[in-house]
């Protein structure tokens, strides 16, 4: 997703901040919407509706937004939305894993393959690309929340599998079937997090140069900006 973005630490082009912006409100409240759907309305209840709300309250999505995303949940006209994985390899072989929420799957293939072809890449079958990535929970705490030592020894007491820290936050790792557990035992000592998803982590990067950055930050962001794209995850590693 936009804003929380899995090509690491590339911004976006100028001028694109409140297009951006819209987006990532767009595919939130789609996610709220879906979580709210397909579980309880109520957060306390349902961890995916909570961690998709405490997703949008790390953008700065206003209250009114969250809750007419829950209310429109409830709605008979509400498409049925599925999520589908897409895979395949961009400029420079990188691997690329493009997760979908949509209610026409015959539309979205059409254009996340076109997307790819125009990139100089390919869009390949399920497991072509996925076998280059590890699947994990993955917990984001702005550093403000908590310090390194009391984090560390908070997600080694919740069962994670690793915590690291860096300048702006701390991120805590465990298996994609433990992630809801683990949350719940951060949550009785925090109470703000930046995001709780499954991720898609690459057990081996391709080094990108400068010079090629650009076509590979075009294609991403022509990805993220499809309506139907939620995540884009890849096994690039931008070179200074």
């Amino acid at each position: 997703m936009a804003g929380h973005s899995h090509w690491a630490g590339i911004k976006h082009k100028k001028g694109k901040a409140d297009k951006q912006r819209s987006k990532i409100f767009s595919k939130l409240s789609k996610e709220i919407t879906v979580a709210a759907k397909l579980g309880d309305k109520d957060p306390a209840m349902n961890p995916r509706l909570r961690s998709a709300i405490q997703a949008a309250r790390s953008a700065n999505m206003p209250k009114n937004n969250i809750e007419r995303a829950i209310n429109k949940s409830s709605s008979n006209d509400v498409s049925n939305f599925e999520n589908l994985r897409y895979e395949g390899f961009g400029p420079d072989k990188v691997a690329v894993i493009v997760e979908t929420l949509t209610d026409n799957r015959n539309r979205t293939a059409s254009n996340i393959r076109t997307i790819f072809q125009k990139s100089g890449g390919s869009l390949g079958t399920q497991g072509s690309a996925s076998h280059n990535f590890n699947q994990l929970g993955i917990i984001k705490i702005d550093k403000n929340e908590i310090s390194d030592e009391k984090i560390l020894e908070l997600a080694i007491e919740a069962g994670a599998d690793e915590c690291k820290s860096n300048k702006t936050f701390h991120e805590i790792q465990c298996s994609m079937t433990d992630i809801y557990n683990v949350k719940k035992e951060l949550e009785k000592k925090i109470n703000n997090f930046i995001s709780t998803e499954i991720e898609w982590i690459p057990l081996n990067s391709v080094q990108i140069t400068k010079e090629k950055n650009e076509d590979l930050i075009n294609f991403f962001e022509t990805l993220e900006d499809d309506d139907d794209v939620q995540y884009v995850y890849s096994n690039a590693e931008f070179l200074n």
